[in-house]
């Protein structure tokens, strides 16, 4: 495969190029998701992704070019620059590559499934699905309002988790309700106490974790299907836990009481 080498940053390739990894939203558009780095890349792979494109910076050797053009269908040498232009980190990585959206198969009724109710960092977004990757949740699925999940900063946050699920956004509540999971809530102020609730074995397995908006928490109307409220003790006496953190904890148990 013959590399092509781009130099301008008016390069029209170039420019749709570096609107998908910086806007948050282009993914949708464009249907393809950036990568930045070889970490990710790299776990695309080792779930059966093909790489649609790799970049490089134009300063790699033969042998790490050889490598990734074998893992892709085209591959693009940039100079330092204009890989500079296309990462959102201080020091930007030295390859990156493109991805086809993966299309979610259809929703499954009997999956352990964390729902993301309208969150807004990019960072719990991120960190929530590789616990749930890590914990047997195959099934994520975000409600309007929420964080786009494939944009860069929620894609690098997950450490490549969202090949380890299956990822519905913007699904409505109703469609939601259909999946008739045993619905589990957090709350910082009222439900048992979910060590509790593992000593008695008496959280369901499949179920659905709702993590809520990280100030307003979950939507109210989320506490009339919910089997479950469940707060976690906090006995240094803090008011609330990161919703990132409550997340780790709660799906923990879950994976852990299903074990026993």
């Amino acid at each position: 495969m013959t590399p092509k080498t781009i130099t301008s940053k008016d390069n029209p390739w170039f420019k749709q190029l570096r609107q998908l990894a910086t806007n948050n939203t282009a993914y949708r558009l464009q249907q393809r998701v950036w990568l930045e780095g070889d970490h990710l890349c790299q776990a695309a792979l080792d779930r059966g992704h093909r790489l649609t494109e790799v970049v490089l910076s134009e300063t790699v050797d033969a042998q790490v070019m050889a490598k990734w053009a074998g893992q892709s269908d085209a591959l693009t040498l940039l100079p330092d620059k204009l890989m500079h232009a296309l990462s959102s980190l201080p020091s930007h990585a030295w390859m990156g590559a493109v991805l086809a959206l993966p299309s979610a198969v259809s929703f499954q009724a009997n999956q352990p499934s964390v729902v993301l109710d309208r969150l807004q960092d990019p960072g719990n977004a991120g960190s929530i699905l590789r616990s749930a990757a890590a914990f047997g949740f195959t099934q994520v699925i975000t409600t309007p309002g929420t964080v786009a999940m494939w944009s860069a900063k929620v894609v690098r946050a997950a450490m490549g988790a969202h090949f380890g699920v299956n990822l519905f956004e913007s699904v409505s509540m109703d469609e939601l309700a259909a999946l008739n999971l045993p619905v589990l809530i957090t709350s910082s102020h009222q439900g048992d106490f979910l060590h509790d609730l593992v000593q008695r074995q008496q959280l369901p397995m499949p179920c659905m974790w709702v993590l809520g908006h990280e100030g307003q928490g979950v939507d109210p109307r989320w506490i009339a299907l919910a089997q479950q409220q469940v707060r976690i003790a906090q006995p240094g006496g803090e008011e609330s836990l990161n919703v990132a953190a409550a997340a780790a904890i709660c799906l923990h148990a879950s994976a852990t009481q299903a074990h026993h």
